[in-house]
């Protein structure tokens, strides 16, 4: 497969046009012509990465079989997503292995499972159902974790914390803070023990104060990676470009964190055995507090691009390389010879046209 006369979009190497050539499941050569920025055929960067999205379409990691783990990563194409973590809530040690079992063995763009809880804070709880939220045992952990395990959301200040964030990192699992009442000193400690992550920034998180920056000013003071959610609900537009200009695109990892009724009409839904209405495409609980996101990763990819006129190269890092970089994954989310060939080719509107994954053209 060739892919010619195109705006090449990479993470490092910037933006330019050329070719494309993808031999088997890889990139076996990328040209550089000049080809003038007005006259491209598309625009190509890495395949999207959404590491958090609880469900789409109906379609639940609580719930989902096999094959509806399949049907998702084919729905994910339309969207340019071409890696993704299905993403649990709080929930019992028995539904967790339930999920953990219905993942085995899917061979698609399923990359692992992120864990969202349940060691978090009920303070900060969310949509999480605090019937299943509690501390971290090592006895519970090393029935669940395994290799699926890629990423899993703990809040600092819960007992147990550090004994096992330990065991985590023996097994390769990234952590990220979230759903924590923590203060600056707590987040000080666990960057300093080596947590570098924070879960949808700055959502459940203490907010900034001028005596005490909370959670999320420690976001901004430390060099940790941050989770967005650019549904315009979330975070306001304002914020988006605030968390741009003080960390960067290289800080920035986008994702949907959606919820069963991403792609579908508003309604009622369920969220790890509560109720969600949806409403004009917000997501809440019967109190009013947001749960998840109805949001499809190609529009937050953008709303990101609207709200802060980033550069194309940016977006690549904030939709794809640093998601992938986070989790470990090197051999992905670049347009490099050698790497898979996991693509998205966008018109100039950022409109997703076609989307390759592993070599072959799936959307």
């Amino acid at each position: 497969m060739k892919l010619e006369n195109v705006l090449i979009v990479d993470p490092i190497n910037g933006e330019y046009t050329g070719d494309i050539e993808i031999k088997g499941k890889k990139i076996s050569g990328v040209i550089k012509k000049d080809y003038g920025y007005r006259d491209f055929n598309a625009i190509v960067m890495p395949g999207f990465v959404d590491p958090h999205t609880h469900a789409q379409m109906g379609i639940d990691t609580m719930h989902a079989t096999k094959e509806e783990f399949k049907s998702w990563a084919k729905n994910n194409f339309s969207y340019g997503v071409t890696t993704f973590l299905p993403t649990t809530v709080s929930a019992s040690k028995e539904q967790i292995l339930k999920v953990l079992d219905n993942i085995e063995d899917v061979n698609s763009s399923v990359e692992g499972i992120h864990l969202e809880g349940p060691y978090i804070n009920k303070e900060k709880k969310g949509a999480q159902n605090p019937l299943y939220i509690r501390e971290p045992s090592l006895e519970e952990l090393k029935e669940i974790i395994n290799d699926k395990v890629k990423l899993i959301t703990m809040a600092p200040e819960v007992n147990g914390f550090i004994e096992a964030i330990n065991y985590l990192e023996e097994k390769n699992v990234v952590i990220s803070l979230g759903h924590t009442s923590a203060n600056f000193d707590i987040f000080k400690k666990a960057f300093e023990s080596g947590v570098n992550r924070i879960t949808h920034f700055s959502n459940a998180l203490t907010p900034l104060h001028h005596r005490n920056i909370g959670g999320t000013g420690s976001g901004f003071y430390f060099d940790f990676n941050i989770e967005m959610i650019c549904d315009g609900i979330h975070l306001s537009p304002e914020f988006v470009m605030l968390v741009y200009k003080i960390k960067g695109a290289d800080k920035i990892i986008l994702i949907t964190d959606s919820i069963a009724a991403a792609g579908l009409q508003d309604g009622e839904y369920e969220l790890g055995g509560l109720t969600v209405t949806v409403k004009n495409n917000k997501a809440t609980l019967s109190d009013g507090t947001i749960a998840g996101s109805t949001l499809l990763f190609n529009e937050g990819v953008k709303n990101f691009k609207r709200f802060t006129n980033c550069t194309l190269q940016e977006l690549a890092k904030v939709s794809s390389y640093n998601a992938l970089q986070d989790l470990h994954i090197y051999d992905k989310g670049r347009i490099e010879v050698g790497y898979y060939a996991n693509l998205v080719i966008l018109d100039k509107d950022l409109n997703v046209k076609e989307t390759i994954f592993e070599g072959e053209k799936v959307f």
